[in-house]
């Protein structure tokens, strides 16, 4: 079967499926308002479908023998209590290695997220994925499920517990003390947010995240790199502001936009995916972990 990609769709629909995720639109004004695009037999339904994750084929396989997969949990006093993660590092590691804090999409640690670890740490590195919805359960296996769970967490809590997460990795027996963070649309806020927090990282990546307020950049002092997406006007709506911040407060950043291409784009379980400019920002976030940690 042909993969389908962004092309396959009506750019309204692409905009109408990312306001769905991000919860500005309901299932049931999904459907209707997509209804009008759908031609050919395809209903709206069907057009959901084509644009939700398949997590089928991983890019590198959960039994890979070249890692060790276990699961992880560190105490977090001002977030949820406990951070539960998936935690993939070389199975035949000698020495201590850099640790990665990867941050999940809006929908908690599904396959793909763990995927992302697994990859990460066939470079070399020890890579920890918490879960957010933990504390509610966990993720539940299901995409629109978890979409549902996660307005009902409590932000606070949860920023803490990544900021827990940050602070478990950087004293982890098998780790070299140093962190370097990478994250995926709220993720990607995340990774921008602990940025603010933590100035002992060594590096920070944001894929297509929000911005934080601009009176939070001066406490930056990792280095920044930043993916978005060229069709993603919502996030780089914030972008101005933004970098006007980072060069005031003399932060060191890179940011690189994906010219036509749509939020989501290193996501290869969905249609949004787009392979060139996943590999190029892959590339670029290997290398800038790379040299940030040498």
């Amino acid at each position: 079967m042909t993969r389908l990609s962004a092309a396959d769709f009506d750019p309204e629909v692409l905009g109408l499926f990312d306001g769905y995720v991000h919860g500005r639109v309901s299932r049931r004004d999904f459907l209707a308002r997509a209804g009008r695009y759908a031609a050919g037999g395809t209903t709206a339904a069907t057009l959901l479908a084509q644009l939700s994750p398949s997590f089928a084929a991983p890019l590198v396989a959960p039994a890979d023998a070249r890692l060790k997969i276990s699961h992880l949990d560190f105490s977090s006093p001002h977030g949820y209590g406990k951070v539960h993660g998936y935690l993939a590092q070389p199975a035949n590691a000698t020495g201590k290695l850099p640790t990665v804090l990867v941050v999940h999409e809006n929908r908690g640690l599904n396959s793909h997220i763990e995927d992302i670890a697994r990859r990460i740490a066939l470079d070399g590195y020890i890579a920890y994925a918490p879960d957010a919805l933990y504390p509610l359960g966990g993720y539940p296996g299901d995409e629109d499920k978890a979409r549902e769970l996660f307005p009902k967490l409590d932000q606070a809590k949860t920023r803490a517990d990544f900021i827990a997460a940050a602070h478990g990795l950087a004293t982890l027996p098998q780790g070299t003390g140093k962190v370097v963070v990478v994250g995926f649309c709220y993720g990607g806020g995340i990774a921008n947010y602990l940025a603010t927090q933590l100035p002992d990282l060594a590096a920070v990546v944001s894929f297509y995240g929000m911005q934080p307020p601009a009176a939070d950049v001066a406490r930056i002092r990792a280095p920044l790199q930043i993916h978005d997406a060229g069709n993603d006007e919502r996030v780089l709506a914030g972008w101005p502001a933004y970098e006007a911040a980072l060069k005031a407060n003399h932060v060191d950043y890179q940011h690189f936009v994906y010219p036509g291409v749509e939020h989501g784009f290193n996501n290869d379980t969905t249609p949004r995916y787009d392979e060139a400019a996943a590999r190029l920002a892959w590339s670029r976030t290997m290398a800038f972990f790379k040299a940030k940690l040498a």
